[in-house]
């Protein structure tokens, strides 16, 4: 509860509201990363830093009670938890419900507990482990929630399912439960499980099938699970429909408790998210690059939802703000790639981002001296804190990110400026790269401070899997929806253009659906290194699963080029007063 307990004093001094974020449509005809305008936040910073004033920033009794009353209310869950998490789909169940909720962090030791026993009952070939293999909806949570966890659970548990040929058997078609449990199960493939591909495909399409004959509601929550599987959903987006859609049935021995610490958690939590947005946007304005480069964006809260989206544990308050200020930089330094700069500029900057001397930046033109210097010393300024706070100077690595992404951007700009466009192969090497995704992944490696060796530092250097998926995932979905921009040109680069291009007479279809599939390799990827030995910890992995997870909602365009899923989250994680 220590750590716990700082992040609620630091919620109760929390600003109660924010002003309001306008939403508009993306530029058309832009290539983007990370760090392109998608047109999804554009707020007046004045509006952010001026009302501060106006926060709350004393704890009121009332503040007092709701903390002291939310501690009671956790420790009561916990308690329930354990006693209940002694029986195997009780304890599956209720794990199942707090990481939907998002708020697994608050419980993860019994969490720990109760895993370590369910993964017994798989291990154990004892008779008792064989009462629990018949039930399709406890077989297929338990595979899930181990993985999750990184346990290494072979799908061949999904055998007794199967018919003597080898095909799923259909009369698990009246087991609605079981098929969405199955279903959400098969997200966690990696390559090579067939099984799980195909029980994905095979629960798809009996669930699909059944929409037509449910009830409203089951319809509604199966539509949910086809569209929103848990695993490759963010769990603070979703956690808003968990009662209204998937409570029916359960036990209501801990659902009320666990509803009321919920909606108070999220309170709590929301109130710390403005008090970031509100850091990160004096530190902008501080800073001063909106008023010195007319060109910059002048977005902070859209720089920060990525952050937000990546670091969900309530008691990393201080990384998340760290962590938006090199990720502006992402952004500030795309449009000077995509944008403002020639050609030859951009060698020049890109050579001196490599060489990083401060003082060998004369021959630049001065917009890039302002950018070059405001990346150093922010640059410097992390990694001196990281240094003070977990002993490692990770100014080598950041250095080395930086330059691999002015070099990838760089890249591109040869390209485009020469009307050539490159393999599709070459094309997603060098978009790995220029997504960002490397760039924030390893100043949260180093803000997380956790693992941090000579080897987990090499390992990081070389963009291992965790990353390089991550990024894949990105921009491969970036570039479907650049793909159903009716104003591209042609000669955005996109991977499916580049594909086209590669591969005369084939169908834009086709390519998207090729897009699609590289996509789905990916998560594969990434569901290895679940299971799989590495240095990074968990908090890393997770931040780079909730990355992959919040990729959709960036890149999901109506026909109005609007993102409203998107509009959506930012609405639910920052203005809506419950949620849940």
């Amino acid at each position: 509860m220590a750590s716990f307990s700082k992040a609620i004093f630091a919620v109760c001094n929390a600003p109660k509201k924010i002003p309001h974020i306008q939403l508009t449509p993306k530029p058309s005809s832009e290539k983007r990363s990370t760090a392109q305008d998608h047109g999804l936040l554009s707020t007046p910073l004045h509006l952010l830093t001026d009302s501060e004033t106006n926060y709350a920033n004393t704890i009121t009794r009332d503040d007092d009670d709701i903390c002291f009353l939310h501690a009671l209310k956790l420790d009561v869950f916990r308690h329930v938890l354990r006693k209940l998490g002694e029986e195997a789909v009780e304890g599956l169940n209720m794990i199942d419900a707090v990481q939907r909720l998002g708020i697994d962090h608050l419980f993860q030791e019994e969490i720990d507990q109760i895993l370590q026993e369910q993964h017994l009952i798989i291990t154990s070939g004892s008779a008792h482990g064989a009462d629990h293999h018949s039930d399709l909806h406890e077989v297929a949570v338990r595979f899930r929630l181990l993985r999750q966890q990184g346990y290494f659970v072979p799908d061949d548990v999904f055998e007794k399912f199967k018919e003597s040929d080898g095909s799923f058997k259909q009369m698990l078609s009246e087991d609605i439960k079981g098929l969405m449990s199955l279903y959400e199960a098969s997200q966690l493939s990696i390559e090579g499980e067939d099984t799980l591909d195909e029980a994905g495909q095979f629960s798809w399409h009996l669930l699909n099938t059944s929409l037509s004959h449910l009830d409203h509601h089951q319809a509604r929550v199966v539509g949910n699970t086809l569209s929103n599987p848990h695993h490759k959903s963010l769990a603070t987006f979703m956690a808003k429909n968990f009662f209204s859609t998937n409570s029916r049935g359960m036990n209501n021995r801990w659902l009320n408790i666990l509803q009321e610490v919920a909606k108070t958690e999220f309170s709590m939590v929301q109130s710390l998210h403005q008090k970031e947005i509100v850091q990160i946007s004096k530190w902008w304005k501080e800073l001063g690059l909106a008023e010195e480069l007319k060109f910059a964006r002048d977005q902070p809260v859209k720089w920060y939802i990525w952050s937000m989206a990546c670091l969900t544990d309530p008691n990393l308050s201080e990384e998340r703000v760290e962590l938006t200020k090199p990720i502006s930089f992402i952004y500030l330094i795309d449009d000077i790639f995509d944008v403002y700069g020639t050609l030859d500029e951009l060698i020049l900057f890109t050579e001196a981002v490599k060489r990083w001397e401060i003082g060998d930046i004369e021959h630049l033109p001065d917009y890039m001296k302002i950018c070059f210097k405001a990346l150093h010393d922010m640059t410097n300024e992390i990694s001196s804190k990281v240094y003070q706070k977990h002993g490692w100077n990770p100014l080598h690595s950041l250095r080395k990110t930086w330059g691999s992404l002015c070099t990838a951007f760089l890249v591109e700009a040869k390209w485009f400026k020469s009307g050539h466009l490159p393999k599709a192969e070459d094309y997603l090497k060098n978009g790995i790269v220029s997504s960002g995704v490397n760039v924030v992944m390893v100043h949260i490696f180093f803000l997380l401070g956790q693992g941090i060796t000579k080897e987990s530092v090499e390992l990081l250097d070389e963009t291992p899997a965790i990353i390089s998926s991550a990024a894949a995932i990105l921009r491969l979905w970036d570039d479907l929806g650049s793909a159903e921009d009716e104003n591209q040109d042609g000669h955005d680069g996109s991977y499916i253009r580049c594909y086209l291009n590669d591969h005369q007479g084939c169908s834009i279809e086709d390519a998207k659906e090729i897009t699609t599939n590289l996509i789905a390799e990916e998560w594969k990827r990434l569901n290895k290194e679940l299971v799989s030995p590495n240095p990074f910890p968990v908090a890393f992995t997770n931040a780079s699963l909730n990355l992959a997870r919040m990729v959709p909602l960036m890149y999901s365009y109506d026909q109005n080029q609007r993102l409203p899923s998107l509009e959506e989250y930012m609405r639910s994680m920052l203005y809506e007063t419950e949620s849940v």
